[in-house]
C-alpha cells in the first residue's frame, strides 16, 4: 500500500539575532507559537505543489443510451474547445470501456506502400495491428477489403494524399472500400470514388475514417452498419453521390432501415451506436447529407457543412434527417433546402426521440422550418440560427 511522501526538508531557519530588551514569558511564547504556524502552512504549501492537475470533468448523458458516457475534455477538436468524447463500450461482460478515437490521426512510418491494385490487395490481406500501409501517387483500379482487425492499443493505418485514388470501377455494383470487421482502423486522407457505395463499415469499433475525398458514388459515400460502433468520421471531403438512384444519394449513413434488419443485422434492430460524424464538408449529394437511422442510439453530428442544392426533393427534403435515440447535433451549417434544414421521424415506436439540436445554423432558402419534428421527445435549443426557412425556426417550442 502507497503512503503519502515526507514533506521536502526544509532550510533550517536561521537563529534570530540575540538581543536585549526582547520579550518574555507569555509573550515570548505568542511569538514562538506564530512562528511555527507560519512554518506549517510553508510546508503544506510546499508538499501540495507537486500534483496542478486539473480533474477531469464528466458528465452522464442521460439521452444517450445506457450504455454511454462522456467525458468533456476541452480542445479536443479544432474550433470546438468543448466537444464531448464518447467512451467506447466494448460489450464485454466486465463492462470495460476505452476512450473513443478523438482528435486528428497522424499517420506513422509506413510498414509497407503500395503502387497498384495488386500490391494493395496484397497488403490489406497481410495487415495486422500495428502495421501502416501508404498508398502512392496513382489509381487502384478495383474493390478492395480488409478483415483483420487491429486493436485499440495498436490500429491499422490506411494512408496516402489526395493524389492516391481507390476507384471502384462504376457506379452500379460494389463497394469501392469495405472494412468488413477491420475494427480499429485508421483510413486517412487518400480519394475514393466510383462505386456503389464509397466507404463501407460493417462489424467495425473505435476506427477513424478522416481527410477522405469521397465522390462520384452510386448510392450513399461513407455507410457504417450492422453494429459498427464508436466510430469517428470527420473532416472528410464528401460530394456527388446518388449516381445510382437518387433516392439512395447519402452521403454519410448511420445504420440500417427497418426493413433492412433481417438482411443486415440477423433480424435484429442495427445498433450502430455512439458514432461521431465530426468537421465533414457534404455537398451534391441527392438524398439527406447525414442520415440517421432507426436503432442507433448516442452519436453525434458536430461541426459539419451541408449543401443541399442537389436534394432530390422527394424524400429527401433535410440535411440531416434523425429517426435514432440521444443524439446530439451541434455547431453544423446548412445551406440551400428544397424543404426543411433539420428533420426527425419516428419509423417505429419508441425511435426518433431524445435528440438534441443545438448552435446549428441554416440557411434554408425553401418552404419549410429550419427544424421540423415530426417524432416527440426532442429538443430544439434557441440558440439555432435560421434564415430563409418559411415556416419558421421549429414547428415546437425552442428552448431556452
Amino acid at each position: 500500500m502507497s503512503s503519502t511522501p515526507p514533506p521536502p526538508d526544509l532550510p533550517e531557519a536561521p537563529e534570530p539575532p540575540r538581543r536585549t530588551g526582547l520579550p518574555s514569558g507569555p509573550a515570548l511564547w505568542l511569538s514562538g507559537g506564530a512562528f511555527l504556524i507560519a512554518l506549517a502552512a510553508l510546508v503544506v504549501a510546499i508538499a501540495g505543489s507537486g500534483d496542478s492537475s486539473e480533474p477531469e470533468v464528466t458528465a452522464g448523458a442521460t439521452t444517450a443510451g445506457p450504455n454511454a458516457t462522456w467525458s468533456v475534455r476541452p480542445g479536443t477538436l479544432p474550433d470546438d474547445p468543448a466537444e464531448p468524447d464518447p467512451v467506447v463500450t466494448d460489450g464485454a461482460s466486465t463492462g470495460s470501456a476505452s476512450p473513443a478515437p478523438s482528435g486528428q490521426v497522424d499517420c506513422p512510418p509506413a510498414s509497407v506502400t503500395a503502387f497498384d491494385a495488386p500490391s494493395l490487395e496484397e497488403a490489406l490481406a497481410q495487415a495486422g495491428p500495428g502495421d501502416s500501409i501508404r498508398l502512392a501517387d496513382g489509381t487502384y483500379t478495383g474493390r478492395f477489403t480488409a478483415k483483420t482487425p487491429g486493436l485499440a492499443e495498436n490500429p491499422v493505418f490506411l494512408c496516402g494524399g489526395p493524389g492516391a485514388v481507390v476507384d471502384g470501377g462504376g457506379t452500379d455494383g460494389g463497394y469501392a472500400l469495405h472494412l468488413d470487421g477491420a475494427s480499429y482502423w485508421r483510413l486517412v486522407g487518400f480519394t475514393v470514388r466510383n462505386g456503389q457505395k464509397g466507404v463501407m463499415a460493417d462489424r467495425v469499433r473505435g476506427t477513424v475514417i478522416q481527410g477522405l475525398t469521397v465522390e462520384r458514388i452510386g448510392d450513399e459515400a461513407i455507410h457504417l452498419r450492422n453494429f459498427s460502433s464508436d466510430n469517428m468520421v470527420r473532416d472528410n471531403t464528401i460530394r456527388t453521390t446518388g449516381l445510382r438512384k437518387e433516392k439512395f444519394g447519402e452521403g454519410v449513413y448511420i445504420g440500417s432501415a427497418e426493413s433492412n434488419w433481417c438482411t443486415v443485422s440477423q433480424c435484429k434492430p442495427d445498433a450502430s451506436d455512439r458514432n461521431a460524424v465530426v468537421g465533414n464538408r457534404i455537398s451534391d449529394t441527392t438524398a439527406e447529407a447525414v442520415d440517421i437511422k432507426e436503432g442507433t442510439t448516442g452519436g453525434r453530428i458536430t461541426g459539419n457543412s451541408f449543401d443541399g442544392s442537389k436534394l432530390d426533393g422527394s424524400h429527401n427534403d433535410s440535411w440531416v434527417d434523425v429517426k435514432g435515440n440521444g443524439w446530439l447535433i451541434q455547431g453544423n451549417t446548412g445551406r440551400h433546402s428544397p424543404e426543411d434544414g433539420f428533420q426527425t421521424h419516428e419509423i417505429l415506436k419508441g425511435w426518433g426521440s431524445g435528440n438534441t439540436f443545438k448552435g446549428n445554423t441554416a440557411q434554408v432558402d425553401g418552404p419549410g422550418w429550419g427544424f421540423h419534428l415530426t417524432s416527440d421527445g426532442n429538443e430544439v435549443a434557441c440558440d439555432n440560427k435560421v434564415t430563409g426557412a418559411a415556416k419558421g425556426l421549429a414547428n415546437a417550442a425552442c428552448t431556452p
